[in-house]
């Protein structure tokens, strides 16, 4: 049997990062979306809303040609929901796979949005500890610097989109454009976007951590020394 062509690829995008979305194309043609606002909902949700989606479409698991996965950034919890179920879709499917940037998935669609796109713009979404995930991009959606995790006062005074575009007016300078992530978009630019490897764009480290210093067992010197004397007594 004949590989699909490029154009006609049926893909699955997921992306976990901001919200909870899937969405299903072929070629252009963007067949089915569907998002979830409830990101505490994500394990539960994500996969019946692929199944969703290709019951909609009239398609089944094994028809499709390529899995999309948003690998961020975003918090570690929501990420690797997303991450694992794309996966696990791949594997079992023996289908490939990619990641992409979230922030490249905004920028794409400012881009398609627009006609005249800002010459330099910025992708922010949250990333609370008032704080923002951020890149930077020239007017054709190309990735120039990041994505970067910092308080809203160090991203560039530049044009800026995303979900958190408008959480700090006094230093970000938020304009029209998406600040919801289109699902449908990612399935449609996800083959040619680029590339972002295999690994979640946490960008923090994690809050649980291994202790680095071992704790004592052994009384110390002082309460050693009292421990005869108090049993003395009792």
């Amino acid at each position: 049997m004949p590989e699909p062509s490029a154009d006609g690829l049926l893909v699955l995008a997921v992306d976990t990062a901001t919200t909870v979305a899937v969405g299903l194309a072929r070629g252009g043609t963007v067949l089915q979306v569907a998002t979830l606002a409830d990101r505490m909902a994500h394990a539960e949700q994500l996969t019946p809303m692929v199944h969703r989606c290709l019951d909609a479409a009239g398609v089944v698991p094994a028809d499709l040609d390529l899995v999309v996965a948003g690998l961020g950034p975003g918090p570690f919890t929501g990420l690797r929901v997303g991450i694992a179920t794309a996966l696990m879709l791949a594997s079992a499917l023996h289908l490939p796979w990619r990641g992409v940037c979230t922030l490249d998935v905004l920028a794409a669609q400012l881009v398609a949005e627009h006609t005249e796109p800002p010459a330099d713009f910025v992708v922010a979404t949250d990333a609370r500890r008032r704080e923002v995930y951020w890149a930077r991009y020239d007017r054709r959606g190309v990735r120039v610097d990041g994505p970067h995790v910092s308080p809203a006062a160090e991203v560039p005074p530049l044009p800026t989109i995303g979900p958190g575009a408008d959480l700090y007016p006094d230093h970000l300078q938020a304009v029209l454009g998406p600040r919801t992530l289109d699902p449908g978009v990612m399935a449609v630019r996800g083959p040619e976007l680029l590339d972002a490897g295999r690994t979640p764009l946490y960008l923090r480290r994690p809050d649980a951590t291994e202790p680095t210093r071992r704790k004592s067992v052994l009384l110390p010197a002082s309460a050693a020394a009292r421990r005869p004397a108090d049993r003395g007594r009792s």
